[in-house]
């Protein structure tokens, strides 16, 4: 790196911004004393981070801020920038990659003390590292101000050793080296720490161990007993479904035999119905017989008369008439007997009517209090079914009331022996120590502020933290969206410049274009501007034309008809003229294109442009010859041709993509201005968060120290707390639970009595219900009873309704026939009487017939219908017994359904009392979150609820024995053994970050110790060659004050020519200024630092020493540039360039340069 310039402004006397600039590789700063010169190699020291006041001349570092003067007012900041040149890439770290650094600070009258890398706020540990090894620094060897020669040469041997490093380059180590010693320290601390906690940790998990298997036994069992109570619970559950099932087949079998005898019962009436409509049917057939047979009989009394007239004499035809006569009064006799009859049935009739309604009357009544009754049984059933739950339940709370007495006995008995041992507990405790207790609290009560300033302080820099980072990855995302964005507009011009640069791709030619000059001149296509839209117009006209060379003299190209160019080439001559007038009519393509006048006027002479191929089609007929009109798309139109365009060459879009590469190439510096300033606000923000971040960890680290001891304490005193407060609260607790032992014991004797009172109160509660339950048992009986009584009663009037109705319809029927029979009856003596007259009337005209045959087919066909009047009497007489069977079989089924009735009846009760005892257990199962599934495989074949009760109280029991159990301790025992688990894997990894830390300061060790010893000796020799070169004889060495090169000492030796003193102290003070120089110069020859400051070290050497001086300056400044501040005049003609720092201006410095060579070469021209 080279120094170019050094910028000052506000720094002690140089108020205004001041610019000093370094060309050369000797820059010499001359003026008057107290004119601010040496201010300049303050600046440069203080820019490189000197914090030390005295360094910089000064009491405060406030001091090096313009104070003001006669006539200037103080300023607030002051400011100074060193710029370098780092063209060779040597800045160390990141910054290799920048051409030029600039390296500022600025400090605020508030302290505020601010660093920048190339305007990036970086720390100031960030400027020392990137001098490190360099021989640049607030502190290096490279600086040697006024004062410095005599302190190199009285040095300590300790801090002579402080140069030799930073000439060896190991200053960097040594940081290193020292940071790693801070994080090994940090790390055995933390390590400690962490054993200190480890070690109660195992305390504690012993404890919590045995705490936690009382609770996993308590667990257990609790688990176990609730596992029982709920398999209880369902075996009651089972046996309830169970007998519910049972019930319920009992119902559903006294439901089918109930609807079986309804059937036969529904059976019975049907056929009652049908035997009665036989019955009636077999009625009319007898009435229909009687009548046939008395038709019959009169048939064949007719046939015998009148066979007894045909054998008879007159005088027998007048006994037929008598007989006749005789019969008519029969029949009239038979009449009245038959009218009587009919009186009698009609009698029967109306009675069994009036027996009708009488019964129906009695059956509607009968109907109307049967429902009263049976609401009345089912309210009595409803009331028994609540007391009968009601009863359970009571019976159900005195079981609970009588186990929680069993219980509160148990308690009461376990209470008492747990008061007598915490009696003997409390008397064997011993007393807490508060001496020790009350000096670590006020200790650790001065460390509790100590640390809470230190973690304010961190907590503050943590909440501005965020905003620093969001800014770095805001300025990081921005710069690389810019650098992006300019990356792909750089690749498109490239590619697009690849693209134009393939159009000269024939070598023949190019090597043409080389031999006579041509090929760096301008091609048309590079010159010619056209309008957007018509680029395919433009090379449809001109083609390969596109490719011609400007020339600056057509004249020129005369010789080269000889010599042709090997492929097709036009040339022309950029001349400008106007355009000439054409078609008035028309647009010339001239006019949308911008380039050489004459070449354009000339080639688009007669060419037109028209935007649409429609359009230049219509107007092709008004061009003349030698005009064409030319479209967007590059069709080209004449009077009498078309020719289509189409791209078939390279030189297709040249001209929109040389229009694109113009565009390009603005974006292009635009874009590569944008990247700098990203980066440079990128490296700023990087800067500033790195600074923010190494002043977060130092903040760290103290807070970390006062942690460290603050958690000692804390741990002491919560060790002395612990132990006074274990004992004062296990008195306290002791006292505490013996009071509550003694309240508890109260309350569970209290408990047994309200126990027993509850039991005293449920027993006469449950006597009361069951006195209750035979009460409604028996009035449910005596419902029943009046129930089936009135049933019964309504049975009976409905038979008797029957009775009276079969009554009233055998009297219909009866009428029925005697009407029949009369009207027969009135109907055969009126035939009688007819035949009487006409017997009389025909008996002495009818001639004797002979009425035998038809006496015998008459008496055979009465016969016959006597027969069938006995099969019809037969017939009536066995409907008539088989409906009083059928009567009597619907008696006996209705007589037979009631008591069927009541076992139903009786058997829903007992599925109505199962089914809600599982759903009590069922409700219990489900408010317990009881998982059958689970369950269900546990139970074992023939479990019996008896086992399963002893086995919970046995469960219980057990739990009881117990005592007090601590839950949360396997909880506890977890998270603990997690702690202890995460603890031991950080153990283990702070021991291997110790091991590594150590190997790492060995390897370093064993670095700086080799790199040491190889400076110390090559050093030495150089020092051993340039010190007779310097003094032109004599010797000197540098020697080592101990064994351990990390830790020694460097003395020096010097004897002059024709001296043989003892002691370096002994030369003069100019000989130890060359001594000092000759040593600074050999460790430049080892490491030559960019650049050196020499503040008037030539102060204290005479002319002679001085030339000695100046060429070994000279000698030097091949690699290292010198700026140095003298008064000496051989030293001012040493310098390349002059500096002068005058103060016209009281209290305010300003500087006048002068490059000397410059001046020397002007004057010898002058002289010339």
């Amino acid at each position: 790196m080279r120094l170019t310039h050094i910028k000052l402004a506000g720094f002690k006397t140089f108020v205004d911004p001041t610019t000093i600039p370094v060309p050369g590789q000797r820059v010499g700063v001359v003026g008057p004393n107290g004119c601010g010169k040496s201010n300049v190699i303050d600046a440069v020291r203080w820019v490189m981070g000197e914090s030390r006041a005295s360094a910089l001349r000064g009491d405060s570092m406030q001091d090096v801020i313009f104070n003001g003067a006669a006539t200037r007012k103080a300023v607030s900041r002051a400011s100074v920038e060193l710029k370098f040149d780092n063209s060779l890439g040597k800045a160390a770290g990141q910054w290799s990659q920048y051409a030029e650094i600039s390296v500022k600070r600025v400090l605020h009258r508030n302290n505020e003390s601010q660093y920048f890398i190339n305007n990036l706020h970086v720390r100031r540990r960030d400027v020392t590292d990137m001098f490190l090894g360099t021989g640049l620094g607030p502190r290096a060897y490279a600086i040697i101000e006024q004062g410095m020669i005599s302190r190199i040469i009285e040095a300590r041997p300790e801090d002579l050793r402080i140069f030799l490093e930073e000439a060896a380059g190991i200053s960097k180590y040594k940081e290193r080296r020292r940071e790693t010693e801070s994080r090994l320290k940090d790390t055995r601390e933390n390590l400690a720490r962490l054993e200190d906690v480890r070690q109660e940790l195992d305390k504690q998990l012993q404890r919590l161990a045995a705490q936690a298997e009382v609770a996993q036994l308590y667990h257990r069992l609790q688990a176990e007993m609730q596992t029982t109570q709920h398999l209880l619970w369902l075996v009651k559950k089972q046996e309830a479904l169970l007998a519910r099932e049972r019930a319920r087949q009992q119902v559903e079998k006294l439901l089918n035999e109930l609807e079986a005898e309804i059937a036969a019962l529904r059976k019975a009436e049907n056929q009652l119905e049908t035997a009665r409509a036989g019955h009636y049917a077999a009625g009319d057939a007898l009435h229909a017989a009687q009548g046939e047979l008395y038709a019959a009989n009169t048939e064949v009394a007719r046939l015998e008369q009148a066979l007894q007239h045909q054998r008879e004499t007159q005088h027998r035809l007048e006994k037929q008439l008598e007989v006749w006569n005789s019969q008519e009064s029969l029949l009239w006799q038979q009449q009245q007997q038959v009218e009587a009859n009919l009186a009698h049935w009609r009698e029967e009739q109306e009675n069994a009517l009036l027996r009708m309604e009488e019964t129906a009357l009695a059956v509607e009544e009968a109907r109307d209090k049967l429902p009263q009754a049976e609401s009345a049984f089912q309210d009595c059933q409803h009331r028994l079914s609540v007391i009968q739950r009601e009863l359970a339940q009571a019976e159900q709370a005195l079981q609970i009331e009588e186990a929680h007495r069993s219980h509160a006995q148990k308690t009461a008995q376990q209470l008492e022996v747990r008061h007598l041992r915490l009696r003997q507990e409390i008397a064997t405790l011993p007393q807490p120590d508060e001496a020790g207790l009350s000096g670590r609290q006020d200790e650790l009560a001065e460390l509790s502020v100590q640390l809470e300033q230190a973690q304010l302080h961190q907590e503050t820099m943590l909440a501005e933290l965020p905003a620093l980072e969001q800014a770095q990855r805001t300025a990081q995302h921005e710069a690389h969206s810019t650098q992006q964005h300019a990356t792909r507009i750089e690749a498109r011009l490239h590619a697009l410049q690849q693209v134009q640069s393939r159009l000269e791709h024939n070598h023949k030619l190019k090597a043409w274009l080389d031999k006579h000059k041509l090929d760096a001149l301008p091609r048309l296509w590079q010159e010619v501007r056209i309008e957007p839209g018509w680029e395919n117009a433009l090379e449809s006209i001109l083609s390969e034309r596109l490719k011609a060379i400007a020339v600056p003299d057509m004249a020129d190209a005369e010789a080269w008809l000889v010599d042709a160019p090997p492929a097709p080439l036009a040339l022309y001559e950029a001349r400008q003229e106007t355009l000439n007038s054409g078609n008035p009519e028309l647009i010339p393509l001239r006019q949308w294109v911008q380039g050489p006048s004459a070449l354009l006027n000339e080639w688009l002479h007669g060419v037109y442009a028209v935007a649409d191929c429609g359009e230049a089609w219509a107007m092709r007929q008004r061009l003349q010859a030698g005009e064409s009109l030319v479209c967007r798309e590059g069709h080209v139109f004449t009077c009498s041709s078309v020719n289509f365009y189409a791209p078939q060459s390279e030189l297709h879009g040249v001209l929109a993509r040389q229009r694109e590469i113009e565009v390009l190439g603005e974006e292009v510096e635009q874009g590569s201005l944008d990247v700098k300033a990203r980066q440079a606000d990128f490296a700023a923000t990087e800067s500033a968060l790195k600074a923010f971040q190494a002043e977060l960890a130092s903040a760290r680290r103290q807070c970390a120290d006062y942690q460290q001891g603050h958690h000692r304490l804390h741990l002491e005193v919560e060790r002395l707390t612990q132990q006074q407060q274990h004992l004062m609260q296990r008195r306290q607790q002791i006292e505490h639970e013996s009071s509550d032992i003694a309240a508890q014991l109260e309350i569970e004797v209290l408990q047994a009595r309200e126990h027993e009172l509850n039991i005293e109160m449920q027993q006469e509660q449950v006597s009361a219900m069951q006195e209750r339950l035979q009460d409604v048992r028996r009035e449910r009986n005596e419902l029943d009873s009046s129930l089936n009584l009135q049933r019964r009663a309504l049975q009976a009037a409905e038979r008797t309704v029957q009775e009276a109705n079969f009554q009233q319809r055998n009297c219909a029927a009866k009428l029925d026939e005697q009407e029949r029979a009369l009207t027969a009856l009135a109907r055969q003596r009126e035939d009688l009487r007819l035949r009487i007259a006409e017997l009389e009337q025909e008996t002495g005209e009818l001639p004797l017939i002979d009425l035998d045959g038809q006496l015998q087919q008459a008496l055979q066909l009465r016969q016959e219908r006597e027969k069938n009047l006995g099969a019809a009497r037969d017939a009536l007489a066995g409907i008539s017994q088989t409906l009083q069977q059928l009567e009597q079989q619907r008696l006996t089924s209705e007589q037979t359904l009631h008591p069927m009735r009541d076992r139903l009846e009786q058997a829903r009760l007992k599925e109505q009392e199962a089914r809600l005892a599982e759903e009590q257990w069922a409700e219990q199962l489900a408010s317990a979150d009881a998982d059958l599934e689970i369950l269900v495989p546990l139970l074992e074949k023939r479990t019996k609820a008896v086992e399963l009760q002893m086995r919970a109280e046995r469960l219980a029991q057990e739990i009881e024995a117990l005592g007090a159990v601590n839950l949360a301790a396997l909880e506890e025992l977890n998270g603990s053994r997690e702690r202890k688990h995460y603890l031991d894997a950080q153990a283990s990894d702070l021991s291997e970050a110790m091991e590594t830390l150590e190997q790492a300061i060995r390897r370093i060790d064993r670095e700086t110790r080799s790199r040491l010893q190889e400076t110390f000796d090559t050093v030495n020799r150089h020092f051993g060659e340039l010190f007779p070169a310097v003094f032109g004889g004599g010797t000197a060495r540098l020697e080592m004050t101990g064994e351990e090169i990390l830790d020694a000492g460097v003395t020096l030796f010097a004897q002059p020519p024709g001296k043989k003193n003892s002691s370096i102290q002994l030369l003069s003070g100019g000989e130890k200024a060359l001594t000092a120089l000759a040593l600074v110069f050999a460790m430049f020859q080892l490491n030559p630092a960019p650049f050196c400051m020499l503040d008037e070290v030539d102060a204290p050497l005479d002319d002679s020493n001085t030339e000695r001086f100046c060429e070994l300056v000279k000698k030097m400044s091949q690699n290292t540039q010198f700026v140095f501040v003298s008064h000496n005049k051989i030293t001012m003609e040493m310098a390349e360039q002059l500096v002068g720092v005058t103060m016209q201006e009281s209290g305010v410095s300003r500087v006048v340069s002068v490059d000397l060579e410059e001046a020397v070469r002007l004057k010898d021209a002058a002289a010339l």
